[in-house]
């Protein structure tokens, strides 16, 4: 339990914390100017998805959007269930997808595993955002967050912008795309606790007294299930 205090002294407490929320505000809003200031580059490479209506290119994707986000979907083509963590942020931008619309934004799950395992997956899981499959395409290679065990036992598997750093063949990420007339650029793509800002039920746990409460589990997403399996 915390320190029980007096009135007057929670709100002392609550105005000096007030103080360090508004500055790291602050610095939030400045870390986001600089992130949709990176470069671009121009994507070459033609990728074509199955998706619910056939063959679509990565420009496809956008729809009428001029910005996409693309969440890297842990869901390896010999599984029978997507990922139970990206699961879990799925709980959470499902319900932007028409948010995200009415400001120039489209998102697509992208996922390895075939389009027919994929829907049904959404399906049980009662989600509506748009899934596509790259289980033909190296989109998910190219953009670091599928591995070849050959790469992984070599130490080549780059994850988050480290050699080496990946030790399971799928990982999670999202990743950044703006389209400009015929072209199609990369923008930013980011990975690992760089998801973190993007889970709902993770920032409302860490206003709550117990905070995450993951310290003593043997790692720290154990505690998570598929929202029909609690």
């Amino acid at each position: 339990m915390s320190k029980i205090a007096s009135d007057d002294e929670w709100l002392a407490a609550r105005l000096k914390l007030l103080d360090e929320e508004k500055a790291f505000q602050k610095a939030r809003d400045d870390l986001a100017r600089r992130r949709r200031d990176l470069p671009w580059r121009r994507i070459d490479a033609e990728y074509v998805f199955d998706g619910e209506s056939g063959q679509a290119s990565l420009s496809e994707l956008f729809g009428d959007a001029s910005q996409l986000l693309i969440y890297h979907f842990m869901f390896h083509p010999e599984w029978d269930a997507g990922c139970k963590s990206c699961s879990f942020w799925a709980d959470s931008y499902n319900g932007s997808i028409t948010h995200l619309r009415a400001r120039d934004v489209a998102l697509v799950a992208v996922s390895r595993a075939p389009l027919d395992l994929l829907l049904a997956y959404r399906e049980r899981m009662g989600w509506s955002f748009p899934w596509v499959s790259s289980a033909t395409n190296s989109f998910n290679y190219d953009f670091g967050v599928s591995f070849s065990p050959r790469q992984i036992e070599s130490g080549l598997a780059n994850y988050n912008y480290k050699a080496g750093n990946a030790r399971i063949e799928e990982l999670p990420g999202i990743s950044v795309f703006a389209h400009d007339g015929g072209d199609v650029y990369h923008t930013y793509s980011t990975y690992a606790r760089g998801l973190d800002p993007y889970n709902a039920s993770y920032q409302l746990l860490d206003i709550v007294p117990k905070g995450r409460d993951e310290d003593n589990l043997s790692y720290k997403q154990d505690w998570i299930r598929r929202h029909d399996e609690y």
